[in-house]
């Protein structure tokens, strides 16, 4: 997670490097990067909110004196959108280019994450939810009609962990998911929105209650300020590189192609707020199984055709362990999106096959997150055989199975109250990805297409969960009589009556057996999965050499530095 960035190679697939030595954090303001240290060597916070205040409002400072015209045709950010290959090539010109290079481009790599400052105010969920997927497009002309892209889509590293934070304070999290899966970056955005409500709780009570500590802090870290003693070593600085003519080309070139793919998506927000997890559970069903047939009803209705629909299991019981595949297509589901449009059928009849579905797809959950999937372990044998020059068998190209792995619906479940909104982009091109978030009360929908009329999608889906509803039975009735209000509540369902798949924590679908296990030990990463341990050139004395330091003259980083590197 931190640290790690996903490096493309020339001859081979791509690794992804670990440093877990890194201090420093890379920022991205206007299509340009630079870089402060925001740990000591001995992972000692070096810097407080203040600090970053500062260092924040110095590298805005620096940025907006590059015209966007200008900023935009050296956006090395955008060559991570383009095809591995094509981004290997690009880079090792630029590795072999100039040492300067080389190490700017180490730096980059080894950095705790990467925190994106976009100077755009998305004006509704809809773009907000966009911006965090792929950036804005805004493509403008200069007075002599040569254009350039102003829009927040160049302003992007997507080979590592990126926190983007807009105009008006909206932030998310992008994540390079190779390496990693959505719970894990989950736990990363919760562990962030939780502290900020602790903080912000201490901030009141300490004013009333000055000699106790009411709310102790999540995040137990040591702070100890580099700005009272070696400001230099905290101060921000500016990453240059000396870019070829053949690189800058390609930048342009694989901007035009990312704003195709910008302009040819379609993202749009559905927030549900009609029932939730307790209305579901209450009618004894599992909310994840609920929402899943909802997706594929709603496809149905619109298009009249069953489509292959996927969604993630999480699998981390297991040592190494990360999903397995879960298929919302069932012959029951199937049963159940026809017998929905029978006009002969009755209400009965539907809830009916609804609760058939619901229970089967449960218990495909269960199986996956024990271990008892198969796709996995297809996808597992077939590479083998192609490292190992065996020859495949013909069910890898059979019809069925292709069918099966053009994932039209391609869909996740990860959230809690610290998001709003998860989401991602379709897997085939006449596809839609669908990521949600089931809330106690409501239900978060965030669905993207190429193409596609992904609106009428989400309207459909809509009127779908609504439908659905009406076949249910309402959590509680109040009638009003001579007598005191009498209040009819259905009896909640013993935990054993329902099946296991909607309790979900973090992440993908998840089965309760599977959040109890043990997995808080720390498990070390073998050379096998591609990861490797990085041997990297960034030390401490490198990172306060290289750069251009940025440091207005009456900032507080600046006020003890002596010009050498030292603080007094």
């Amino acid at each position: 997670l931190f640290g790690a960035c996903r490096v493309p190679a020339l001859t081979d697939k791509d690794t992804v490097a670990v440093n877990p030595d890194s201090t420093h954090v890379v920022v991205l303001e206007n299509n340009q990067m630079y870089f402060f240290q925001a740990l000591w060597p001995d992972g000692t916070v070096a810097v407080n909110e203040d600090d970053i205040v500062d260092i924040i409002i110095a590298i805005k400072a620096d940025a907006s004196k590059v015209k966007p015209e200008v900023s935009s045709r050296n956006s090395l950010g955008v060559l991570t959108t383009l095809p591995r290959g094509e981004w290997a090539v690009a880079r090792d010109i630029i590795v072999s280019h100039s040492d300067s290079n080389a190490t700017a481009l180490d730096i980059v790599d080894c950095a705790l994450f990467v925190l994106v400052i976009d100077d755009v105010a998305p004006k509704d969920i809809h773009e907000a939810a966009a911006n965090m997927l792929h950036g804005t497009y805004n493509l403008r002309s200069k007075d002599n009609l040569i254009d350039y892209q102003a829009g927040s889509c160049c302003n992007r590293w997507y080979d590592k962990l990126q926190i983007i934070v807009c105009l008006d304070g909206r932030a998310g999290i992008n994540f390079e998911h190779s390496a990693i899966d959505g719970h894990t970056a989950l736990r990363f955005v919760s562990d962030i929105f939780a502290d900020t409500v602790v903080s912000f709780a201490q901030s009141i009570t300490k004013t009333i209650y000055s000699d106790r500590a009411f709310f102790p802090s999540l995040i137990q870290a040591e702070v100890r300020r580099a700005s009272a003693s070696n400001p230099a070593m905290v101060a921000p600085k500016k990453i240059s590189f000396d870019l070829p003519q053949s690189v800058l080309d390609k930048i342009y070139y694989a901007e035009s192609a990312l704003s195709d793919q910008i302009v040819a998506s379609d993202t749009f927000v559905l927030e549900f707020t009609g029932f939730g997890k307790t209305f579901i559970v209450r009618n004894r069903m599992s909310p994840d199984s609920f929402v899943q047939l909802s997706m594929q009803l709603a496809y149905y209705r619109l298009y009249g055709k069953i489509v292959s629909q996927y969604e993630p299991v999480l699998t981390k019981a297991f040592y190494h362990g990360r999903t397995e595949a879960m298929r919302t297509a069932t012959e029951t589901a199937a049963k159940f999106c026809k017998i929905w449009l029978d006009p002969k059928a009755t209400s009965s009849m539907k809830l009916e096959a609804m609760r058939v579905a619901t229970q089967q797809h449960s218990a495909g959950i269960k199986l996956a997150a024990s271990g008892k999937g198969l796709e996995r372990h297809l996808f597992a044998l077939s590479k083998i055989a192609e490292k190992n020059d065996i020859p495949i068998p013909d069910f890898f190209s059979s019809k069925a199975y292709k069918k099966l792995n053009n994932t039209i619906l391609s869909s996740s479940n990860c959230g809690n109250p610290s998001l709003r909104l998860f989401g991602f982009g379709p897997v085939v091109q006449d596809g839609f990805g669908i990521g949600y978030i089931i809330r106690d009360s409501g239900l978060q929908y965030s669905i993207s297409s190429k193409h596609r009329q992904t609106e009428r999608y989400a309207h459909t889906l809509k009127q779908t969960l609504i439908d659905m509803e009406k076949l249910l039975q309402p959590l509680s009735s109040v009638t009003v009589a001579c007598d005191p209000v009498v209040t009819k509540t259905n009896t909640p369902p013993k935990e054993e009556e329902c099946l296991e798949g909607y309790d979900d924590a973090y992440g993908e679908t998840s089965s309760a057996t599977e959040i109890t296990a043990n997995i808080s030990h720390t498990i070390p990463v073998p050379s096998s999965f591609g990861v490797m341990r990085r041997k990297s050139s960034v030390t401490a004395t490198l990172l306060r050499k290289f750069g251009q330091s940025i440091t207005p003259a009456n900032s507080e980083l600046a006020s003890r530095d002596n010009g050498d590197g030292t603080g007094s």
